[in-house]
């Protein structure tokens, strides 16, 4: 069974949000770099530099980010997955990256979105936002800027669909059945 928890304008409203907080936190402009994980961080980051243009009249800069290799889960898996491509084609020092993401769950993803941004320089400081904040942490990893909270419990999995992707905007919880 699937429950939807936000809806095409949901999502909208959370992004302006998260915007307006990143322009907030981060009053030199200029020096933000907006970096998406591979695939919908790609597509939020995107609608986040558009948003921030609107909000301080300036471009931001983006990219994508590949973490397949940097993931610690590689060896558990039955067959390597594909990598995607990874495209930071300036320097990231001195930089104030947002390293963005659909969402947040053990954060793993997010440490080997880190490790993975070590690869391209030295920024002054990394900001993480997420769309979806689900809980559940396995490392001590938190995020500056969240669309939603979402607690969930195990059996349950955050599905977002974006239309760059998916052809619709939404996130919806999967409840698994009880075993």
């Amino acid at each position: 069974m699937m429950v939807t928890i936000l809806n095409a304008d949901a999502i909208n409203r959370a992004l302006t949000r998260i915007a307006h907080e990143i322009v907030e936190h981060n009053p030199k402009v200029e020096t933000l770099f907006l970096v998406g994980l591979q695939t919908r961080g790609v597509f939020l980051a995107e609608r986040l530099a558009k948003k921030i243009r609107e909000i301080a009249q300036q471009e931001v800069p983006t990219a994508k980010l590949d973490i397949t290799f940097h993931r610690d889960d590689l060896n558990l898996r039955p067959e390597l997955p594909v990598p995607k491509s990874t495209n930071i084609e300036m320097s990231l020092d001195g930089r104030n990256v947002i390293l963005v993401d659909d969402v947040i769950f053990h954060g793993r993803s997010i440490r080997a979105g880190l490790d993975a941004l070590g690869d391209h320089g030295r920024p002054t400081t990394i900001q993480l936002a997420v769309l979806i904040d689900r809980g559940h942490r396995e490392l001590p990893i938190r995020p500056d800027y969240v669309g939603k909270n979402v607690p969930t419990s195990l059996r349950e999995n955050v599905v977002v669909r974006l239309t760059e992707e998916d052809g619709k905007d939404e996130v919806l919880i999967e409840k698994n059945p009880e075993p």
